[in-house]
């Protein structure tokens, strides 16, 4: 069930402030052993993909339905995911960014699938 492009910002807005304060408040709990700064950079992959859902749905509310997130939207996106993760532990920030690529690509997969466009299929008539 899709949502409109407003609403979508505003939850993905609320979800990113939300889990960057849960990573705050937890910040003890997520840097006490190697299992618990694994799910810290995981964490920070799910603020990456919410962080850049916001961006994406910000663009489309102000420029238009015809405007994509861009490789600096994501790189930025990607590097302040990678901030948030930094302030819990510095193993998180690997971890992050290995399960942010992750999520990238099967974010582009599901992008490539739903948005492009078959090229229509040209039949020539046998004389």
């Amino acid at each position: 069930m899709a949502v409109q492009t407003n609403t979508s910002l505003l939850i993905s807005s609320i979800l990113a402030i939300s889990l960057i304060a849960s990573m705050q408040l937890g910040k003890a709990t997520l840097a006490s052993n190697e299992l618990m700064t694994i799910l810290g950079g995981f964490l920070g992959s799910i603020f990456f993909v919410l962080s850049l859902t916001a961006v994406g749905n910000f663009e489309k509310l102000f420029f238009g339905f015809g405007s994509q997130v861009k490789i600096a939207e994501v790189i930025l996106c990607l590097m302040a995911s990678m901030f948030v993760s930094s302030l819990v532990h510095r193993v998180s920030v690997t971890t992050c960014l290995i399960f942010s690529i992750i999520a990238l690509y099967y974010i582009n997969r599901v992008s490539q699938s739903v948005y492009t466009i078959q090229p229509a299929q040209v039949y020539k008539k046998k004389k």
